[in-house]
């Protein structure tokens, strides 16, 4: 653990403890998210998100979700 998660030492043992257990399912499922694949989407957008850049037609057709 590095200084910034170390579990503060005024928390009692079965505190400590609860929260060194968190962080370790939170990092096994980051892990196991990080090593499943995205979906393949079908039939989806081609190019950049229109949601963050802002481009909301394609070929002169507005483009609503």
């Amino acid at each position: 653990m590095s200084d910034d998660q170390m579990p503060k030492p005024d928390l009692p043992p079965a505190a400590q403890r609860a929260l060194a257990e968190a962080a370790e399912r939170r990092r096994l499922a980051e892990d196991a998210e990080a090593k499943r694949p995205t979906p393949k989407e079908y039939g989806g957008r081609d190019g950049l998100d229109p949601a963050r850049y802002g481009d909301w037609e394609k070929k002169g057709l507005a483009i609503d979700f």
